[in-house]
């Protein structure tokens, strides 16, 4: 079985003009911005689909947002080059945002929003022990107003949109962190040993499958629209594993990936069989068939 190691040219055209979530833009620094095409990605730390336009695929880096258009047309987001190492979007309003890690200049940013589609970021909170830089985090899909994130070896958790955290008195130690679609309270975790759910948001874990257990997770995600329908990537599965009983029991799903590990998973809120996947070689992959089948649509 392979083993998958989980850590977790002279014109440049810019799109001054471009009609989208109000055209142009200010950035942090007040010069203008928009949408700018670009060939590649390097360095991806998440992904996610716009609740009300899944043709719309954003993809958070380590300089910078990205949006994937009809699975073909690739633009920077603003001028923005901050390294995203955490990232979620809203699951219900479009353009929303919220991100953690480390500023293009260097330090960590804390926790942020953006109410723009990406274009610009303003800080919520320093967290705790801060300003964080929450590699795994997650928004709640039933209530937003529900965050977690894992910072200096400790899982925080915030009840008002991350205005003010108070750390989870459970122990554990995520790859990524994902929420449950209808119970506010219950918070799933990736680990170096399976997945563990957490019913007392974060206060006590326990696995949720045998099966995953001895091996790690990179990523756990269940479907919004369909909760019973989980997919994970897993060592102990040798790939990705699919679950039609909240992630209880598994199957392996035969599709290789190019021989990477799928980091990332998104799955759409408009078309529930839609899912995308993204691996440590930066590459995307679709599926409409709840994840059976896949097809790589980047690079």
């Amino acid at each position: 079985m392979q083993k998958y190691i989980i850590t977790g040219g002279v014109l440049f055209v810019l799109i001054v003009a471009f009609v989208w979530l109000g055209g142009d833009s200010k950035t942090d620094s007040g010069e203008s911005s928009a949408l700018t095409p670009v060939s590649r990605f390097d360095h991806a730390h998440g992904i996610a689909l716009d609740p009300v336009d899944d043709s719309m695929l954003y993809i958070a880096t380590h300089d910078g947002l990205y949006v994937l258009q009809n699975d073909s047309d690739l633009f920077r987001i603003g001028s923005s080059k901050d390294d995203l190492m955490g990232f979620m979007a809203h699951p219900t309003e479009a353009g929303t945002f919220f991100s953690s890690g480390h500023p293009a200049r260097g330090g960590n940013i804390g926790f942020q929003k953006s109410t723009d589609g990406g274009m610009t970021w303003e800080k919520i909170s320093q967290g705790l022990g801060g300003p964080v830089d929450f590699h795994a985090m997650t928004v709640g899909t039933s209530n937003p107003n529900v965050v977690y994130g894992y910072f200096g070896g400790k899982l925080q958790r915030s009840i008002d949109a991350g205005k003010t955290w108070v750390y989870g008195k459970g122990d554990i130690a995520p790859t990524s962190l994902s929420s449950d679609p209808t119970r506010e309270s219950v918070v799933y975790a990736a680990t170096r040993n399976g997945v563990q759910i957490s019913e007392d948001m974060g206060d006590s874990w326990r696995s949720i499958s045998t099966t995953l257990e001895g091996g790690a997770v990179s990523v756990f995600v269940l479907n919004s629209s369909d909760p019973q329908n989980a997919l994970a990537f897993s060592e102990t599965l040798g790939g990705l594993g699919k679950s039609s009983d909240g992630g209880k029991t598994w199957g392996k799903i035969n599709e290789t990936f190019g021989g990477g590990a799928v980091l990332y998973i998104a799955f759409s809120k408009m078309q529930p069989k839609m899912v995308y996947a993204l691996t440590n070689q930066n590459a995307i992959y679709k599926s409409t068939d709840n994840g059976n089948m896949w097809q790589k649509i980047s690079p």
